[in-house]
């Protein structure tokens, strides 16, 4: 659908589906109806129908594409650029502070556990997000390898998906208890064990 919208019609699919979100948020997904998105987005049944034709499920999927997107706009510009140890500090800021100001209540998780899994893309939206970010932060390790500040040697795709998986789960901690600790231990030792890898001397074959 979205791929033969006029310009028009894609700005408002895309205004129908920010103010989705924007609903979500508030209300939840279980408290958020067909009617109250249409009331916040001035938009009738018919126009709604048009843009989301399979309904309630096909907009929740493009509200969960929004939000994965989301995840990753809130730590730019310092996921694209981890070129030096002060931008791997302050992307470790922006992500502490992006789920600071989320808290507890997760948009994209409470949007995925509504999705079955036959809903066509709604597993895609999870993966495609995760493996976005990790080839992000395997970039970054790159970068800095590529300055003989990490050493050679350090297998940049584990690393990262290592880093991922410790801010996964100080998320979901935070999910469960609201307490950011674990999250911020996560990044910390993860940021300091890159740190702590050793460079080759220039000159020395990379092992």
């Amino acid at each position: 659908m979205a791929s033969r919208l006029t310009a028009k019609g894609a700005a408002t699919r895309q205004r129908i589906i920010e103010g989705a979100a924007e609903e979500i948020r508030e209300r939840g997904v279980t408290e958020t109806t067909l009617d109250d998105i249409r009331s916040r987005t001035a938009t009738s049944k018919s126009q709604l129908f048009h843009y989301f034709p399979s309904g309630k499920e096909e907009l929740l999927l493009a509200v969960a594409r929004h939000e994965a997107g989301r995840v990753l706009s809130d730590q730019q510009p310092y996921l694209g650029e981890l070129t030096s140890w002060e931008a791997w500090r302050n992307w470790r800021d922006a992500v502490v502070d992006r789920y600071r100001r989320q808290g507890q209540r997760c948009p994209l998780g409470m949007l995925t556990s509504q999705l079955t899994q036959a809903t066509p893309g709604a597993q895609a939206v999870t993966t495609e997000l995760l493996a976005s970010w990790q080839a992000q932060i395997a970039a970054g390790i790159r970068a800095m390898q590529n300055r003989r500040e990490i050493s050679a040697g350090l297998d940049a795709d584990r690393a990262a998906a290592a880093l991922l998986a410790g801010i996964q789960g100080g998320v979901s901690i935070l999910m469960a208890t609201g307490s950011l600790a674990h999250l911020e231990a996560a990044l910390d030792l993860g940021i300091d064990q890159l740190l702590g890898a050793p460079a080759p001397e220039p000159g020395a074959p990379a092992v």
